[in-house]
């Protein structure tokens, strides 16, 4: 079993490997309640779960929302809210979120606001959910002007990254969920690349990548949990991926949308001097090697007013993370709407429109 330590005022482990869900009970040892939050498909997961803190001496009763991002809603937040009033979750309880990236930022973000905070534990099911959503504190729901807009910093005091669900993942949900781990790679591990380089379907080396990701994530959510900071420099790729997200009415997946703008972010550091062609060309080669998508055409003008209100915007201000070099990320705001035209044109596959 491999563990690394997040940093900060809570420190907590990411337990990564086969079987790391059954450490649930020594991490809720003498908490009389818990809510294990999970959409149906993981219905047999989330049932052991249960039965693994039943085992324990831990009061649990599952609570199922919708799957995938139609669980990050306002409603379905309200809905968990009423059930756990139901239930009788008291502040010295806990809320326990089974799946994919999209049900561990719900049960966060319900743990966080649930008496004003009870305690979160997340099983995440998904490579995305291992390396990214899961662990950090960042919890949110959907709002119509965006993804992820209504939040709160909250972090779980475990993470149980059980190796063993993976392997009933369709290939394209483990496809996309690399797409994080590359980008770790891209800004602060060359060593993922080096690996991914190797064997672009990351299957013979998924838990070395997936330490290595969570690693990265780690330092920087441990110097900056508040992203105020270095933190920012994860959102390599999100400000393009969060708009296309939007556009796309979320129909395209995270990970997916998060490659093109791995893509158009290594064009637009290329068009603002900062990185040279052949660190712009081995986004590309080594994205499309993986198996993801490299190219986006849509409506460039919209595209434009979504990535003006992420939540990583200032004001009016567009900010992109870049890299000065491989390893090297850094923020461009406001870059030259040419260097933008130019970095569009380049993963839309035409001239901007």
């Amino acid at each position: 079993m491999r563990r690394v330590t997040v940093p900060g005022d809570r420190p907590y482990d990411v337990v990564i490997g086969s079987g790391a869900q059954h450490e649930l009970g020594l991490v809720l040892d003498g908490t009389a309640r818990a809510a294990v939050v999970h959409a149906p498909p993981l219905a047999g997961l989330a049932g052991a779960v249960v039965e693994t803190l039943q085992t324990s001496g831990v009061a649990a009763d599952a609570v199922v929302v919708p799957d995938g991002e139609a669980a990050k809603t306002a409603a379905v937040a309200a809905g968990v809210w009423e059930e756990l009033g139901r239930l009788g979750l008291t502040r010295s309880d806990a809320v326990v979120g089974v799946g994919g990236g999209a049900v561990t930022d719900l049960a966060g973000f319900v743990a966080a606001t649930w008496t004003r905070g009870v305690r979160a534990v997340q099983v995440p099911t998904t490579v995305l959910g291992m390396v990214d959503a899961a662990l950090g504190g960042k919890t949110g729901i959907n709002t119509g002007a965006g993804k992820n807009l209504v939040g709160a910093f909250h972090p779980p005091v475990a993470v149980l990254a059980d190796t063993d669900a993976l392997g009933g993942l369709p290939e394209a949900e483990f496809r996309a969920g690399m797409a994080e781990v590359v980008k770790c790679g891209f800004i602060a591990d060359p060593a993922v690349l080096d690996l991914l380089e190797a064997d672009p379907t990351g299957r013979r080396d998924t838990e070395e990548l997936i330490e290595r990701a969570v690693r990265v994530k780690a330092d920087a959510v441990g110097e900056d949990l508040y992203d105020t900071g270095v933190r920012e420099f994860l959102n390599y790729g999100h400000t393009l991926a969060h708009a296309i997200e939007r556009v796309e009415d979320f129909g395209w997946r995270h990970g997916e949308a998060v490659a093109v703008g791995l893509v158009f972010a290594a064009e637009l550091a290329g068009q603002a001097g900062l990185l040279t062609r052949d660190g712009v060309d081995r986004h590309a080669r080594l994205v499309a090697a993986m198996g993801l998508p490299t190219r986006y055409a849509g409506d460039w003008d919209r595209i434009q007013s979504v990535m003006r209100v992420d939540k990583k915007a200032r004001g009016a201000s567009l900010r992109f993370v870049v890299l000065d070099g491989i390893g090297n990320p850094r923020i461009l705001a406001d870059p030259d709407q040419a260097w933008l035209d130019a970095a569009w044109a380049a993963v839309s596959g035409g001239v901007p429109t």
